[in-house]
């Protein structure tokens, strides 16, 4: 499936505009990741665990929005973004999001 950030994929004519469609994942910190973070928040840097954490949540969110565009007859979708916030004290919420298109090879010239 092709997925673009942008209104039109190079090289290709959308025919068909399917609708909006999305992927949803919703990740818990756990109380082994806190500590670990807390500690290291006290020296700085990067936290690996909570990167890693969100890195698989948005594949997931990405994985599940190329589902729902299949399933609507996709095959592309345009202008994807990713949004993202806090559920309660350490959950965290990650959406992949776009519009789901048909998009076939444009004609050369």
């Amino acid at each position: 499936m092709l997925i673009v950030t942008t209104e039109a994929i190079s090289g290709y004519t959308i025919t068909e505009v399917k609708g909006p469609v999305f992927g949803l994942t919703v990740r818990a910190r756990g109380i082994g990741k806190d500590i670990v973070a807390s500690l290291k928040g006290l020296v700085g840097g990067e936290i690996n665990q909570y990167t890693e954490m969100l890195e698989d949540a948005r594949k997931q969110a990405m994985d599940r929005m190329v589902e729902n565009a299949h399933a609507m007859g996709a095959n592309a979708i345009v202008m994807m973004r990713f949004d993202s916030g806090e559920i309660g004290q350490n959950m965290s919420e990650i959406v992949a999001y776009g519009t789901a298109v048909v998009a076939e090879p444009a004609e050369m010239k």
